[in-house]
């Protein structure tokens, strides 16, 4: 069997959960014979893009806030047209010398907009090569919602050129494209469901909390923190608290927040086993991200979901809602987020029914490398036009 060579492309901004959904995928590549190589362009993150791959770091860069409105590097100085030209150098390089079979970039052109300074070459340079590689693009279930005229016309334009695969990260039971992204429909590139990308079952805890709060990455979940500091700190009832405000909060704020811990309230910054955690919970209290919704299910403890939805996101309320319709999650919105509601809200999840049982589809990272075997095995025995229209790089909206 041909040992094919993966080129992944994945860019994180905010939080953590574009590069752990796509460092599953690919450590299922690595288990399927794939050789892989990931580049990974925001702050380092311990422990990923994890075993097995080949990692090329490009300069990081990061979101200037919440709302995505610009991009800056680790010292927050904003950056300027020799950075771009310079990492879209690294990253053209790279893909020169992996060679690869198949290149998969994850969330353009849905999403990742701010990127096309590099992704636009490089999808150039793709067209260019020959034999030319698989292009296929990776993107989770739900989408953010476009509100600026001609954005989804012109994502319908750039897959049909030039991808030969969209990879729908979800189980189309639970959401389908055209939820979220209206011109679905128009698309003519084959799009295939792989299920959710959640992480193996993980092995129980014997650790045991009443309520386990997480936050993601860190960088967009401060209102959750301070919230469950006071919820905690108000508490008469004995609970078992643990915070887990991620690794992306600053230093300072982090230890500010241990220093002043109360009693029955554990706080770290990052648990590797996390997903463990969540089986000797009693409630799980997250926003309602995708990776850490996949543990919750995996682990099928009670889970109440506080939806990031600054700068206009729309992806994790609609995600919240929709669990909440099938029984699997409660919702505490962003606007009633304050201590006394967080204790409301989690007094009520507690109280409430266990969880619906599902049948979602969780094995999407194994099945994202069968598919890209298979599809690479068909796609192979055709020939395909190798150029087309890349639009304006010098268009720098989002």
């Amino acid at each position: 069997m041909k040992r094919l060579r993966a080129f992944f492309y994945v860019q994180h901004l905010l939080g953590i959960g574009h590069l752990a959904r796509a460092s599953r995928i690919a450590a299922a590549l690595v288990d399927d014979g794939f050789d892989v190589t990931v580049v990974t362009g925001g702050a380092p993150i311990a422990g990923f893009p994890g075993r097995g791959v080949k990692s090329v770091t490009l300069p990081p860069v990061t979101s200037g806030d919440e709302g995505f409105s610009g991009l800056v590097d680790l010292q927050g100085k904003p950056i300027d047209d020799d950075f771009k030209k310079w990492r879209s150098e690294l990253l053209l390089q790279a893909f020169r010398d992996c060679r690869p079979d198949i290149v998969i970039v994850e969330a353009f052109p849905f999403g990742r907009r701010q990127m096309r300074f590099e992704l636009l070459p490089l999808i150039e340079a793709i067209d260019a090569t020959s034999p030319r590689p698989l292009l296929a693009t990776s993107v989770r279930d739900i989408l953010q919602e476009r509100v600026k005229p001609g954005r989804n016309e012109e994502t319908v334009d750039l897959i049909n050129r030039h991808f030969d695969l969209v990879m729908v990260h979800g189980d189309p039971a639970f959401a389908t494209i055209d939820k979220t992204f209206p011109l679905a429909g128009a698309i003519r590139t084959e799009v295939t469901y792989t299920g959710l990308v959640a992480a193996p079952p993980a092995p129980a805890t014997s650790e045991r909390f009443d309520v386990l709060v997480s936050v993601g990455g860190g960088a967009a979940g401060k209102s959750l923190v301070s919230s469950t500091i006071a919820a905690a700190r108000n508490a008469n009832n004995g609970w078992k608290w643990c915070l887990i405000t991620g690794p992306n909060l600053p230093k300072d704020e982090f230890d500010a927040i241990a220093h002043d811990a109360t009693p029955g309230l554990s706080i770290f910054r990052f648990r590797e086993d996390f997903a463990s955690l969540l089986t000797g919970a009693r409630l799980s209290a997250s926003q309602a991200g995708y990776n850490t919704v996949c543990d919750v299910l995996r682990a099928g403890c009670r889970s109440l979901l506080v939806p990031f939805a600054a700068g206009g996101e729309t992806e994790q309320t609609v995600r919240a809602l929709m669990l909440e319709e099938l029984g699997l999650a409660t919702v505490l919105m962003e606007n009633d987020l304050t201590p006394e509601g967080l204790a409301q809200a989690i007094e009520q999840a507690l109280v409430g029914p266990t969880p619906s049982a599902h049948r979602l589809d969780l094995e999407g990272a194994r099945h994202s490398a069968q598919i890209l075997r298979e599809r690479y095995r068909t796609w192979s025995l055709k020939v395909r036009p190798g150029f087309g229209k890349v639009y304006d790089q010098t268009d720098d909206g989002f």
